[in-house]
């Protein structure tokens, strides 16, 4: 090793060191601040408790003896509250007003260890007028707590107008965002308050607004099926065909919810029903894999076939899929293919390469819509696996009988996983006697166990191994 070597050894070794020291003194540093505080804490903790006490009782006689105390009035308990916060969330308001006086040494800011103001404790307790008292006092209506959500959006999550107006009336940002790009305005449209709603768009409220998703306020009121503040937004010129990134459109929304009447209202007012997503899924296979039946009966008339064509899948697969057979009733007697197959940009996304409805009902192991399907005249073998060895490897009989019944090939193969004549269902099924009795009775072929399609390459091989070993010899 070279002294270069060597001072590059010693300068790694020492850096480590210093590492580990720099750990060792901060940590030290750590415990001696959380001993002294401990200290000092236990040193008043009997006066502190006391105040609490005090606050909690609202007894106010007490309350001014203790006022001169500012010091006191500084002090946390080991959760990060200060008597202040204890005051914000009494409903009588003479006490927050004295501790708020007594309370001069503090900015207003400070917060709990759960990321609390003295502010966003009056929010979450419901108290206006606390609101209104802290307020007055010089709190900031922007500080957000640890989750990044603003006064605001906490009262508008509360339903109080009172409460929300006094924080636009004290310089509160609508369009003031939290981590994950959510506004008052998002969170008035998830808690269905219309009356907020309107107060936030005469307050700079914009129906414009994304979340991290790219979602609007009409999206999410769409989402959580609130009618009311849909008209109210539509009102206000949201735009009723908004497209999330992921291609999502507000009627795609909507229809998740299941509500009728917020269907009704943005068809009413433009929605396109034949905007498909990234996903190649529009409203109606929405309404169908959810079983919203009133939304389904509502769309059907509305979504063209061009549409469907396009989006490469029949809302009957997505009905199938989603296991409702009233949705598959609704759909076969509107006319809809029992036997449609799912476009190759579609199917292409499933490892089993799975095209027809039936084949969804049987992988789920949905006896019902597999008899309602085959009973309308679904074909089971359309699907390059075949659903009935997809039924025989899960060991379902009762879909197995309905598949034979139906005409199934139960001598079928997937060719994707055997280039024998095995039979491909008794394969599946070599460890299940009583599905391999089923199969055999409904004429499976079992001669051609025996039978090898490779010829006799085999025996060829074994005698040229046979010729060259002697030869050796």
């Amino acid at each position: 090793m070279t002294d270069l070597d060597q001072q590059g050894v010693d300068h790694a070794e020492g850096s480590d060191d210093e590492d580990l020291l720099d750990a060792q003194v901060q940590q030290l540093i750590q415990e001696l601040c959380r001993a002294h505080h401990q200290t000092r804490t236990s040193s008043r903790s009997s006066e502190y408790i006391n105040l609490i006490d005090v606050i909690q009782k609202c007894d106010l006689v007490a309350l001014h003896e203790l006022y001169e105390n500012t010091e006191l009035f500084s002090q946390v308990d080991g959760r990060g509250w200060y008597p202040l916060h204890w005051a914000a969330v009494q409903p009588e308001g003479r006490v927050l007003e004295i501790v708020l006086y007594a309370s001069c040494r503090l900015t207003l800011e400070e917060t709990t260890a759960e990321g609390e103001t003295f502010l966003t404790s009056a929010v979450n307790a419901g108290l206006v007028d606390n609101v209104k008292m802290i307020l007055k006092h010089g709190a900031s209506p922007h500080t957000t707590t640890s989750r990044n959500e603003s006064p605001l959006l906490l009262a508008v999550r509360s339903g109080s107008r009172k409460m929300v107006s006094a924080m636009l009336n004290a310089g509160a940002k609508v369009g003031q965002v939290c981590l994950k790009k959510w506004t008052a305005m998002h969170e008035a449209a998830r808690t269905g308050y219309a009356h907020i709603m309107e107060l936030l768009l005469s307050n700079g409220g914009k129906v414009t607004d994304t979340d991290q998703h790219g979602v609007t306020p009409l999206g999410i009121a769409a989402e959580y099926s609130h009618a009311e503040v849909l008209e109210v937004l539509i009102k206000h010129g949201a735009d009723v065909n908004a497209q999330a990134p992921n291609g999502d459109s507000v009627l795609y929304d909507a229809t998740g919810s299941g509500n009728p009447d917020c269907v009704n209202i943005l068809l009413q007012h433009g929605a396109n029903p034949n905007m498909h997503n990234l996903s190649f899924q529009l409203p109606i296979h929405k309404a169908a894999y959810e079983g919203h039946y009133l939304v389904l009966r509502t769309l059907i008339p509305l979504t063209t076939r061009r549409a469907l064509r396009l989006a490469g899948q029949s809302p009957v697969h997505s009905a199938a899929d989603g296991g409702h057979a009233h949705c598959l009733e609704l759909l076969l007697q509107s006319g809809y293919d029992v036997n449609a197959l799912l476009a190759p940009h579609v199917s292409e996304n499933y490892a089993d390469m799975r095209r027809s409805p039936l084949y969804f009902t049987v992988a789920n192991g949905d006896r019902t819509c597999t008899e309602l399907l085959l009973r309308s005249g679904a074909q089971p073998d359309l699907d390059p696996l075949s659903c009935l060895l997809v039924a025989v490897r899960a060991g379902r009989y009762e879909i197995v009988k309905l598949l034979l019944a139906a005409k199934a090939d139960v001598n079928c193969y997937f060719t994707a996983v055997t280039d024998t004549v095995f039979p491909t269902a008794l394969l599946y099924c070599l460890k299940d006697e009583v599905m391999m009795r089923l199969l055999l009775n409904q004429g499976l072929d079992a001669e051609k166990c025996f039978c090898c399609s490779h010829g006799d390459s085999w025996d060829y091989d074994v005698e040229d191994n046979d010729q060259e070993e002697k030869a050796t010899v």
